[in-house]
């Protein structure tokens, strides 16, 4: 294989209010051949999400923030295009966590095959609807506000991963 040309958005400087282009950097790699046991993976779908304005602070939070220099988080659908690992074949979908990047090498932890055939379908929304932020707005509403018939649920506006 030769070598890949990736593209990555990384985080430039901390944002002062509003983030700011120039708050973000692009830079332009390559990435090499996978060893055994690791996958090249491309990227088909980034979710833009709510939580990532906090990981570009400094503040403390849940999560760590992103350095300076570090190519920016986030949830991914991609494409295995290259593998030497025994569970993973070129074409095969997965949800990954490859961050603001065209590719990734992988060694296929924290990876989650999505199914071709029983869904999602399209397979994009595995990041949202069908993803962490559908859960979460599912497991909010049925298990810790558990409604009863009869009561009547006000959703103020679908705005957001999840909603609010």
């Amino acid at each position: 294989m030769a070598d890949v040309v990736n593209r990555r958005i990384t985080l430039a400087a901390r944002p002062v209010g509003f983030p700011k282009d120039s708050d973000f950097g692009l830079v332009e790699d390559t990435v090499s051949e996978p060893a055994e046991g690791e996958l090249l993976l491309q990227t088909l779908y980034l979710s833009l999400d709510p939580y990532m304005r906090g990981r570009i602070s400094e503040a403390r939070s849940y999560a760590a923030s992103v350095e300076i220099g570090q190519t920016m988080v986030g949830g991914t659908v991609s494409s295995v295009v290259v593998s030497h690992h025994p569970k993973f074949k070129v074409g095969d979908r997965v949800l990954s966590y490859s961050g603001w990047q065209d590719y990734e090498l992988s060694n296929g932890q924290g990876l989650h095959k999505l199914d071709p055939v029983h869904g999602p379908n399209p397979i994009s929304t595995a990041l949202g609807v069908m993803g962490m932020p559908g859960l979460t707005g599912y497991v909010g509403l049925l298990d810790i506000g558990q409604p009863q018939s009869g009561e009547t649920v006000v959703v103020s506006s679908a705005a957001g991963a999840v909603g609010s």
